[in-house]
């Protein structure tokens, strides 16, 4: 029997080619990010633009990449502060961009969240053909994926408050706990990429991403045939051979509305 896999990560609202996303495809893998919470290319868009206006979003990106350590935080936090139950303003967005999400995904789907994610509302969508597998192992087609959600925060630093939004940010102990229960794998699913330079490096933001040692001790440890992941926006490098094991990111799915294929 030949499988067809379609990979996905970074939908941030992209919900018509989500909907497009399973075609064809025996199973829809999806790695995390589907809220469009700051939209860098549509300022107005985002949950971000549309409550605090374009102004805010553009002074997010601007600050994200060239503010000083704690400005973006600090910032956040203040324009937010001038929303009435900020809070449930976001939680209410965040759960009609869901509703839309998981709708669209029509194949059969392995879903984790990404660190724009709110994975505490994700229970609420499980239904028969979707499966929420964050850190645990599942069989598909024969093969056993391994899945971790989430970002890891540096060692020692623990998740900051920015404002009723908190990106799903896990401590790196917390992190590095969930990659090594998986036990071996044959494809290894994050939304992060493992902590190889050249595929964490964004060269836009000019900066190093969140990416996980933990994941480059199993590649090196299991040799799984692939680690499938998203999060680099434009990355130094796309994939990357670590010994056996085809490192991939899948692709910015909100711009390219094109899924990674994954056959055996």
């Amino acid at each position: 029997m030949t499988m067809r896999v379609h990979v996905v990560s970074d939908v941030h609202g992209n919900v018509e080619a989500l909907a497009r996303a399973g075609d064809g495809a025996d199973a829809l893998v999806v790695l995390g990010d589907l809220v469009d919470y700051v939209d860098y290319a549509a300022p107005e868009a985002g949950i971000l633009g549309r409550v605090l206006g374009p102004d805010v979003s553009r002074r997010f990106a601007q600050l994200r990449t060239n503010g000083a350590p704690g400005e973006l935080v600090d910032y956040v936090r203040g324009a937010w502060s001038r929303v009435e139950d900020a809070a449930v303003v976001v939680e209410q967005a965040v759960r009609e961009q869901y509703d839309r999400m998981f709708a669209a995904m029509t194949a059969p789907t392995y879903a984790i969240p990404g660190n724009v994610d709110l994975p505490r509302l994700w229970p609420g969508y499980a239904r028969p053909g979707l499966c929420l597998p964050d850190g645990q192992v599942v069989e598909v087609g024969g093969l056993q994926f391994g899945f971790v959600g989430g970002a890891p925060l540096p060692p020692g630093q623990a998740p900051r408050r920015g404002g009723p939004w908190t990106p799903h940010l896990r401590l790196a102990e917390e992190f590095a706990a969930a990659v090594h229960d998986l036990g071996p794998v044959d494809v290894l699913c994050s939304h992060v990429p493992p902590a190889v330079p050249e595929l964490a490096f964004d060269v836009v933001s000019r900066r190093p991403e969140a990416a996980a040692p933990a994941l480059l001790d199993i590649i090196h440890r299991d040799r799984p045939r692939a680690a499938l992941f998203g999060h680099v926006h434009q990355p130094l490098a796309a994939r990357a051979r670590v010994g056996r094991t085809e490192c991939v990111n899948v692709g910015h799915f909100r711009r390219t509305g094109v899924p990674y294929v994954l056959r055996w």
